[in-house]
Formats: structure tokens, C-alpha cells, sequence
């Protein structure tokens, strides 16, 4: 049967890997519309969720509880029609926006390692479950519950599953990786903006489902996308979209144009990091108001921040194009008073001259959106990291902004001044600057006076100042002193510190007492912390300083490195996960971490305890305690109850214990014991007792627990890398097996030690073996990517099998088969038949190295664990498999791969080609070819299903006039007889045109347009054909103008040479603009409708109403049966 992967828990946050990169969109709040293109808004006082990018899910955290509260998945459908259908998606979220609508819906917009965009939308009760402790989403996912069925035989989701639901997906992108998604927050939330690692733009129509276009211009992966909405008032100006890039340059996009307006190039190195936000303030509405100026641009400080590998942290002016600017702000700006003209040189920055490095506003070009305004410098008393900018992030309220570099644990916050403070700090500025050189003038006068040296003729007046002259030319900007530069609007502000290595941050956007701020940040060790910095006054010098603290922390979730090992208790109920220095026990039915320990043994030095590294665990028979081995040597007991290490056999071994098995007790032996192997060429063999209670030591607390005593020693020749017991209940039949660094494997009897079995064969050791429950096979995997089955009869080898690409690292037979389930560090775990030397499945998932695997004892489902920190749960379905159909499914993913590669995977290659070829012959003649190159295209990605849907038009088309061909045949033979024809079970029944109505609609409509561009022109025009008739009878008005509007720009060059379409042509112009007219003046009509419904609604609800007829006696009718009904309905009559 089908296994397919149904959850995954164990991470917090996922990291970048080698197939998924680094990403500054990570971690979002839910219903706040924090991004960083929002506008000042009301920041909301709820407790929004914190979600994060978690492999194949999006989980939500309640940041006040530290508590995980949500899970939003997507189900993965295999081709073919196999499976459930429910199975999760196996590929990986690299980053993540979310934007909120309306009051009742969400939408979360995640970008996917294999290239695609999905959206997902969800309800105020979804979104809203941490806030609630009645919550009706789980945090689980099962494919072995049944789901209810109602009395129509619908079925419906249990209440303990998470939210996994179809989402709106949208592939644009090539076979790369979605860097960077932003939302179109400063609109209506319509618009998606997606960046591929492979340099392309693409943004998205989310109401209509489809790509508007994709933006060419950037050689580098895009790190950061924002929308710009300039100019303000009821129209906008300047629709513009802001993209940062690996190569080094930061854009500026005219989405109306479809064209690249400015591009930045000052950056000395990759752009890691660019925000751009509104900090206009309601301070600055004030200061507008008071000063009489009312225009509406004026309501606008758009700041943009970007960040390069040279640590440098860079702020830019953003104002409309002096292109798009009326001659009203033109005569307004020459009328203004000095006040005004100080708020002005905020926008009105300029760029640097040709013949000078000074900015002054009259060399700014006129299509210029953005002006260099300086840097952001620290004050000299704190150190700030000189590593590359990884991340920048404005809070939503616009008044602080946060910088993080990379492989730092701190985040410098700055605060932004509002416009009055501003153009103070600049005055003060200038008046500094003003005396300074007055000061400086006297001093060299009075030197020259004393020296009593003359001025020559040939003497500098200015070399004196030669050498800072010389400093500043190697400066790349200088600033004009009268413009407003960054330090006059950006203060310091504090600094938070992490506890261990940031990847991300964002603010929280909590309206937190006493002015101060929240800062979620996301760590490198899978875990979260919530830090808070307000301003208080120091208890020194009663100064007010930022003072940062941390507010929470969510650590418990996950493993801080990869696991090692992963066992399961006998009852299948617990599971025990481990990693370098955490072990944690996990109920495998909810998911949730029950107890989480750093191992640690006491050390007679003054530091009390050490840490031991874990390799190996397993749980003693009782699924009590938890034995673990360490890097160390030693042997340590966990209790599951209490969490503490009851028990500790130090140096138990002289090496690392690389492996360790228990052997349960049976009817012949009743005692447990346990094996262990280690590097120091020894295998060992202990018994497990229970402990004595120590009279001697009163604090002696570890009575009753398990304990181990040596018993047993076999000395081998190589280090031990792996062991196992058989599963043979006799004593005497019982074996162990054990593998060496010498690559072979030897077969010892249990009870006497006595060699049997010596098989050779690997080329590199074997890291993991297991035998069947009959004792009649052992499987044996390792480096060297093979599979070897062989007899435990003889030691024959049976069959060596190939398929992973990589070293394989674990190895568990199924109960009572002979079919068995390998991991390795290729990522993927493989699911074989020992019997018929058959690989079955092939099951991807993992993002990295996978470690470790526990099969359930009835072989319902299986865990794996690996270095990218998760656990997934792989769960037996009632799918039978067929090995032809997974051949084949292998091979179309193959195909699908290569072909997208090589259709649109050169993108970035196809603009490298272009500015090589551009650097090698750059003429002052090929400027003008070189601007001539499009700098968009259509955003359409093909792939097997849109060619598919593409063959079922063509299909369809020919079935359509196929049918007509019969109905016209029909009625000639039949003639006025009057009889019926029987309908066409290949049209379902429908007639030719409806039937294609029924096609194009089936089609999902992002992979709508990508599927008409498969047809051949003789098949356009039968389309056009059916497009008529469906118009002329008013059915599929919306759908069939999309498709001859799309396939007419398509061919048009076609179209034009064949004459033959000129007639169908004009009359589906005539019905196209017909049916559209008639389609907007009744979504009009409907809206003004609900416009005035509206109106009497409000109306009504604000008036106070006095009914005018007597209100009706409730009490009638009740009878008199007490006392106290008859006193109510005398007091109604007397009333009355």
C-alpha cells in the first residue's frame, strides 16, 4: 500500500538550505498589514498571530502564550488521480506576506522552492483561533482517521486538523525559487509582486488569477519587493514597484509602463536588504495644517533604506517624477515661505552632477524617483557589526526602523523624527557648520599673523585642506550641507540582543505601553524570542536610555540542530527525537513536545555540570525511561515523567557510542539488556536492574529507577559502527550484528558470543542494518549509496539494490514483511520490496539530510527526522501501488524538470548573455539597442498540465465540429420528420458550443492562457467560431472575451495575413463590446443599488425609532398557574 506524508512538526522556523535560499520575508503577522509599503495606519490591539515559514507549512504562534496555535497547509495531489489527495505538499516555503482585506478574510501569500506562488485565504475564526481558548483548529494532520460523512456522503475534516485547504496557485516562475512576495498593501491587496532567485519579477492579478507581466532587468536574485503609490489623493500618480537584487542594483519600476524608470547602482557590492515605507506622521499633518498648506503631496515622506555586502546602511528620498508632476505643485512651491521650503527639500533631494560629486536638486533627471540622502552611522560609543546588511524592516506605525546584519545576534533600531524635529536638527546643523567655519577662519588668520608668512602668487589659498579634500573625493557621494541629510531625520534609537545568531526579525505590532516596541526575532536555533525596548531613565545619571529586554521566548518547539536519532516507544505513543546537546519526547497523535532536557553529567571542576552530545537513544521496556549515548562515552536513563537523569554510567565506553539496541524481554528470558557499540573497537553488553535506595545519602531520590550494569565485553578489530539484535525469542537461536569500519559485517550468537557469519561486500562502511521477524534476510546500507540483502543461511548476498544518490543512513524493516524503508542524506526517503528486489516508493519531503527513521509496530506509519529539524509523519493509505505507474510518474517529474529549464529557466541567463555581450562591444551606437530590449513579457510558465489542458482544447474542438458535422448529416437525412437526435456522451450531453463554454471553464484560469498558446492557428479559428456563438446567446461573457482578447494579441501577425478571420473578427468585436457594455452597466446598476441599500441602513440605524402600535402582551396566554404570573399580567393590564 501507498504511503504518503501527512504532517510534520518539530520546526519553528525553517533555515536556508542548499535547494532553498535565504530569504527577509520569513515571519508575518497575521491581521496587522505589516508590510513594509503599508501606509500609517491604526496599529490593531488584538493579538495577531506570528506566522513563520515552517517546510512545507505556515505555523502561527500566539507570541503573548508562546504557544503554537495554528498550521496551514496544502495538499498535494499526484498525477495521475493516485493517492488520497490529502497528502502534504512536499516542497518547502521560502518566504511569506500576509495582508488582511476585510473584518472576516486573510490572505497569505507564500513563495515555494519549486517556483510557485500560493494563496491562501482565511477566516476571522481561522485566524483568530490563538486569541481564543475555545479554539477549533488542531495542530494535526492524519490520513488513518476517517473523516465524517454527512447524509449527502460529503466528507467533512476532523476538528482536530489543521487548516489545509486548496489554495489559488500561480506558476510564473521558473524551476527557481521564490526569494522575495510582497502584497499591494498601499491598494486594495488585488496585486502580488513575486521575485525569483533567477532575477525575474513577476506580478500577480489575485481577483482574475493570472500574471499581468514579468518585469526583465535584474542578473541576480531579487531580495526584496516593495509597492510604491505616489502622489496620494484619489488617483495615484506614479504606480511603481521597488526591487532589490543580488547584482548589486536596486530598481525602480513603472508598472503602468511596464518599464524600469531608475536604476541605483551606487551599492559596492550584492543588496541583501531594501525597505521602503511612508513615514508621514500625524505630527506632520499638524505642522501641514498649521502652515496653510493643504496639498496633498505635501502628505508624503517616503523613505526607502538598503543595505550591501560593504555593511553600509543607505537611505533614499522617494518622490514622484518631476514628469508626472502637475504645474500646480510648480507655482505652489515657488509661493511657499521659508517654513515650506524647508519641508520641501525633505522630498525635493537631488542626484550628483556630471562635472562635480556634489548632490545640489537642479541635476536631478526627470524621471528620478529616488535621491541619496546618506547613511546611517551608530553614535561613536557603540560598536555595530561591519558584516553584510541581511535584512531591514520599518515599523508599522512608520516612526522606528530595524537593521540587522548577518551572523550577528543584534538588531540596531533607529528612530525616525517627525517633520518639525527634523528641519530643527538641520537648522542646528547648519548654524554648527556656520560657527565652525567662522572659528575656523580666525584661527588661520591669527596663525598666518604670528608665523608672519605672506601669501605668494603661486600658493593655494585652500591647501591647508588638502588632505581632507583628498578623503572626501574618495567618498562616493557628498551631500550639498542644505539638503536634508539621513541624520537629520534618523536618531538612534537602542539595541536588541538575541541570545544566539539571527536569521529575521519584524515588529509587533502591539500598541505597547510606556511608547515602547516589540521586536519578534527569529533564531538561527529553531526557536523565536520576543524582545521589548522602551526609554527609561538610568539610575546613574538619570538619563533616559533605551533599555532592551527580553520579553519571551518559543524554544520548546524544536530542535536547536539536526537530529541524530529518532526512536518510537512500543505502544507507538511517544517518540524520542535527539540532538546535539537536546532530547525531547514527543506525542506522536497531537504532535506536541512533552518534555525537552539538555543532557548533562556533574564534573568535579567548579563548573558543576557538562553537556553530553547525544548520538543514540532507545526507550527501556515500560516506556518509563529513555537510555541515551552520548559522543562522550557515557550512558545516560531519562525519566519521561520528570524530565531529570536518574541514572549515569560514565565512561561506559572509551569512544563515542555510535549505536545502542535493546533486546526485550520474551517468555524464555525475562531480563532486559541492552548493547551498545562504540569507536573504541568495543561492543558491550549491559543488564538493566532497578536501583537500590542508598541509605547513606539522604538526598538520594533515585530508588526504583532503571540502571545498567556491565556484563559483557566483545573486542572487534575496527571501530563499531552500527548493532542489532535479531528478533528470534529463543535464546539460542537470538543473533547480533555488528558493523565495523572495516566494511564488513559480523554475525555473533547472543548467548555464547560465538562467531557465525562474516559478510563482506561494501565498499564503505555500513551505517545502518536490520533483520526481517522471520530472521531469514538482513538489509544492510551504507556509504557507499548500496543496498545489500543477504541470507542469514549461508551469508549470501541475495541482491544489491541502487537508488539513492548519496550516502545511506538508516535502514527499518516493516513488521512482519519483508519490505523495508531506507533514509539517506539525498534528502528522500525510499520504501523497497526485500522480496521482488523492487524500489516502491520514492518519498520526497525533507530539505535536507535525513538522519533517522522509526517504523510503527503494526507498520502504520513512519517517522523520519534529519538536519532540517523536522519530523515527518509518513502514513499507510488504502492506495495500492502499481510499479509501472510510479515509473512513469518518475519519469514525467524528470521531464517536467528538464523541460522548464529549458524553456524558461534562462531568464537570468538570456540577460547575463546580454550584458556580456553588451561589455565586450559597448559602442556609443549599440546604446540605443541595448535600451530597445523589452524589459517585460507575458508571465506564463508551461508546464505538463497546461499542455495538457492545451491538447484537451484541440481534443474538444475537434469533437465540437465533429458533432456538428453529425447534426447537420442527421437533419438532411431525417428532413421535417421531427425526430429528436439521442445527445453525444463524448459532449456529456451538451451541445458543441456549451460543451467548449464547459472546457475553457474547467481550466484553471492561471493556467488558462499558457494552454491557448499551444493551439495552431487552424484550431483559433474554430475557437473564434464557438466564441461567436456563445456571445451571440449571452453565455460565458467574462470568460470568452478574456480568450479572444488573449488569443487576438497573441496572432495577431497570423491573424493579419489570414484574411479569411477578417469577417468573424469584426463581428466578435461588435459582440465583445456589446456584451461588456451590458456587463457593466448591471454590475452598476447592482452596485449603486447596494450603495443606496446601504445608505437607508446606516440611516436608519443611526435614527431612534418609536414604534407607533401598541406593543404586544407577552403574557397572554400563559395561563395563571401561580401567584407570580398573575402579578405580571395585572401589571401588564395596568400598563396598557
Amino acid at each position: 500500500l501507498r504511503y504518503e506524508c501527512a504532517d510534520a512538526f518539530g520546526l519553528t522556523i525553517s533555515s536556508a538550505s542548499s535547494k532553498a535560499p535565504q530569504s527577509n520575508s520569513i515571519l508575518s503577522f497575521l491581521g496587522s498589514n505589516s508590510s513594509s509599503s503599508k501606509t500609517n495606519s491604526n496599529i490593531p490591539s488584538t493579538n495577531p498571530l506570528l506566522l513563520t515559514t515552517a517546510g512545507s507549512q505556515c505555523v502561527g504562534f500566539n507570541v503573548r502564550q508562546s504557544l503554537p496555535c495554528l498550521k496551514l497547509g496544502h495538499r498535494e495531489r499526484l498525477s495521475g488521480g493516485v493517492g488520497t489527495g490529502r497528502a502534504l505538499n512536499s516542497d518547502e516555503i521560502v518566504c511569506i506576506d500576509t495582508f488582511t482585506y476585510t473584518d472576516n478574510t486573510s490572505r497569505v501569500a507564500t513563495g515555494w522552492i519549486d517556483g510557485a506562488v500560493r494563496i491562501f485565504e482565511l477566516t476571522s475564526n481561522e485566524s483568530s483561533c490563538g486569541n481564543s481558548s475555545n479554539s477549533s483548529h488542531g495542530l494535526i494532520h492524519s490520513l488513518l482517521q476517517q473523516n465524517n460523512e454527512d447524509e449527502y456522503g460529503e466528507t467533512s475534516a476532523n476538528e482536530d486538523e489543521f487548516v489545509m485547504r486548496e489554495p489559488l496557485v500561480l506558476n510564473g516562475h521558473s524551476q527557481t525559487p521564490v526569494r522575495s512576495i510582497a502584497f499591494d498593501c498601499s491598494g486594495d491587496g488585488t496585486r502580488v509582486a513575486s521575485g525569483g532567485s533567477d532575477g525575474s519579477v513577476v506580478v500577480w492579478d489575485v481577483i482574475a488569477e493570472t500574471g499581468l507581466f514579468r518585469l526583465l532587468g535584474h542578473r541576480g536574485a531579487i531580495t526584496d519587493i516593495v509597492f510604491l503609490r505616489l502622489g496620494g489623493g484619489g488617483t495615484t500618480k506614479f504606480d511603481g514597484l521597488m526591487t532589490s537584487s543580488l547584482d548589486g542594483l536596486v530598481k525602480i519600476w513603472d508598472l503602468d509602463g511596464q518599464c524600469c524608470t531608475q536604476t541605483i547602482a551606487n551599492h559596492r557590492g550584492e543588496v541583501w536588504g531594501a525597505a521602503c515605507m511612508n513615514i508621514f506622521s500625524s505630527k506632520d499633518q499638524i505642522q501641514q495644517q498649521g502652515s496653510g498648506d493643504e496639498e496633498q503631496e505635501s502628505n508624503e515622506r517616503w523613505r526607502m533604506i538598503t543595505g550591501s555586502t560593504d555593511g553600509q546602511v543607505r537611505v533614499w528620498s522617494v518622490q514622484q517624477p518631476k514628469r508626472t508632476s502637475t504645474s500646480e505643485s510648480t507655482s505652489l512651491s515657488e509661493t511657499n515661505n521659508d517654513d515650506q521650503e524647508d519641508t520641501r527639500m525633505i522630498v525635493e533631494q537631488g542626484t550628483a552632477d556630471d562635472n562635480s560629486n556634489t548632490i545640489s536638486p537642479s541635476s536631478m533627471h526627470e524621471d528620478d524617483v529616488c535621491q541619496y540622502m546618506g547613511s546611517l552611522l551608530p553614535p561613536p560609543n557603540v560598536t555595530t557589526s561591519t558584516e553584510k546588511v541581511s535584512s531591514i524592516h520599518f515599523h508599522p506605525n512608520g516612526r522606528y526602523v530595524g537593521i540587522l546584519h548577518s551572523n550577528s545576534k543584534n538588531i540596531d533600531i533607529y528612530q525616525i523624527r517627525n517633520l518639525q524635529e527634523s528641519i530643527k536638527k538641520k537648522q542646528r546643523r547648519l548654524r554648527r557648520r556656520r560657527e565652525k567655519k567662522s572659528s575656523q577662519g580666525k584661527i588661520s588668520t591669527e596663525t598666518n599673523k604670528k608665523s608672519g608668512r605672506k601669501r605668494g602668487i603661486l600658493d593655494d589659498p585652500e591647501s591647508s585642506s588638502d588632505e581632507k579634500q583628498e578623503e572626501a573625493s574618495k567618498a562616493e557621494i557628498q551631500l550639498d550641507p542644505e539638503l536634508m541629510k539621513a541624520s537629520d531625520e534618523f536618531e538612534y534609537y537602542g539595541t536588541v540582543r538575541a541570545s544566539h545568531k539571527l536569521k529575521g526579525f519584524t515588529f509587533v505590532p502591539f500598541k505597547e505601553r510606556g511608547a515602547g516596541i516589540r521586536v519578534a526575532c527569529a533564531l538561527s536555533t529553531n526557536a523565536i524570542e520576543v524582545h521589548s525596548i522602551a526609554k527609561k531613565k538610568s539610575s546613574k545619571n538619570n538619563a533616559i536610555v533605551a533599555v532592551p529586554e527580553k520579553v519571551s521566548g518559543i524554544e520548546m518547539y524544536g530542535h536547536p540542530t539536526g537530529i541524530r536519532s529518532l526512536t518510537l516507544s512500543s505502544d507507538d505513543v511517544l517518540a524520542c527525537t535527539v540532538s546535539k546537546n537536546v532530547t525531547k519526547i514527543w506525542n506522536v497523535a497531537n504532535r506536541s513536545c512533552i518534555m525537552s532536557v539538555a543532557p548533562a553529567i556533574s564534573v568535579s571542576d567548579k563548573r558543576g555540570t557538562s553537556t553530553c552530545y547525544g548520538l543514540c537513544a532507545a526507550f527501556l521496556p515500560g516506556n518509563t525511561h529513555v537510555i541515551l549515548g552520548t559522543r562522550e562515552g557515557h550512558l545516560l536513563i531519562l525519566d519521561i515523567a520528570s524530565g531529570d537523569v536518574v541514572y549515569t554510567e560514565e565512561n561506559a565506553h572509551d569512544g563515542a557510542i555510535w549505536s545502542i539496541d535493546v533486546r526485550r524481554p520474551t517468555p524464555e528470558q525475562e531480563g532486559m539488556a541492552i548493547m551498545t557499540g562504540s569507536a573504541d573497537k568495543t561492543v558491550k553488553f549491559w543488564d538493566v536492574e532497578a536501583q537500590e535506595e542508598d541509605d547513606e545519602e539522604d538526598d538520594y531520590d533515585g530508588a526504583g529507577h532503571p540502571m545498567v550494569v556491565h556484563t559483557r565485553t566483545l573486542e572487534m578489530s575496527d571501530d563499531v559502527v552500527a548493532v542489532r539484535y535479531s528478533h528470534s525469542t529463543d535464546p539460542t537461536k537470538r543473533m547480533v550484528f555488528v558493523s565495523t569500519l572495516d566494511c564488513t559485517i559480523k554475525v555473533f550468537f547472543d548467548d555464547t558470543l560465538k562467531f557465525f557469519l562474516s559478510l563482506y561486500g561494501h565498499k564503505l562502511p555500513a551505517l545502518a542494518l536490520d533483520a526481517s521477524d522471520d530472521d531469514t534476510i538482513l538489509a544492510s546500507s551504507g556509504a557507499d549509496k548500496t543496498i545489500k540483502i543477504w541470507g542469514l543461511d549461508f551469508g549470501d548476498t541475495h541482491r544489491t539494490l541502487h537508488g539513492h544518490e548519496d550516502s545511506i543512513t538508516d535502514l527499518r524493516f516493516v513488521k512482519k514483511t519483508h519490505n523495508f524503508f531506507t533514509t539517506s542524506k539525498d534528502g528522500t526517503v525510499r520504501y523497497w520490496d526485500g522480496d521482488r528486489f523492487q524500489q516502491i516508493l520514492l518519498l520526497h519531503g525533507h530539505c535536507a539530510e535525513v538522519n533517522c527513521l522509526a517504523v510503527s509496530r503494526t507498520g502504520a506509519f513512519v517517522l523520519s527526522g534529519g538536519m532540517d529539524r523536522q519530523v515527518r509523519v509518513w502514513e499507510r493509505t488504502k492506495d495500492i501501488v502499481f510499479l509501472e505507474e510510479e515509473r512513469e510518474r518518475e519519469l514525467e517529474h524528470m521531464f517536467d524538470k528538464v523541460d522548464s529549464r529549458g524553456d524558461e529557466g534562462g531568464t537570468a541567463n538570456i540577460m547575463r548573455k546580454r550584458a556580456d555581450d553588451n561589455d565586450e562591444d559597448m559602442d556609443d551606437e549599440d546604446d540605443d539597442a541595448v535600451n530597445e530590449q523589452p524589459q517585460s513579457e507575458a508571465a506564463v510558465k508551461r508546464s505538463i498540465l497546461s499542455v495538457s489542458s492545451g491538447d484537451r482544447i484541440m481534443e474538444g474542438l475537434e469533437r465540437a465540429d465533429q458533432e456538428l458535422k453529425d447534426i447537420a448529416s442527421f437533419r438532411k437525412i431525417q428532413g421535417n420528420e421531427g425526430k429528436k437526435r439521442s445527445p453525444n456522451i463524448y459532449l456529456l450531453g451538451m451541445e458543441p458550443a456549451q460543451y467548449i463554454l464547459w472546457l475553457l471553464r474547467s481550466i484553471k484560469s492561471a493556467e488558462l492562457e499558457q494552454s491557448l498558446l499551444v493551439l495552431p492557428l487552424t484550431h483559433v479559428e474554430r475557437l473564434v467560431y464557438y466564441l461567436i456563438v456563445l456571445l451571440k446567446s449571452g453565455r460565458g461573457v467574462e470568460i470568452c472575451s478574456r480568450v479572444a482578447i488573449f488569443m487576438i494579441k497573441t496572432h495577431q501577425n497570423q491573424i493579419l495575413a489570414y484574411r479569411s478571420m477578417a469577417t468573424p473578427l469584426r463581428e466578435l468585436r461588435r459582440l465583445v463590446r456589446m456584451r461588456l457594455a451590458e456587463s457593466r452597466d448591471t454590475v452598476g446598476f447592482n452596485l449603486a443599488a447596494l450603495r443606496a441599500i446601504a445608505k437607508v441602513a446606516q440611516d436608519r440605524k443611526a435614527a431612534y425609532f418609536v414604534p407607533k402600535e401598541q406593543t404586544a402582551n407577552i403574557w397572554a396566554g400563559l395561563g395563571l398557574g401561580s401567584d407570580v404570573a398573575a402579578a405580571l399580567e395585572k401589571k401588564g393590564k395596568r400598563n396598557t
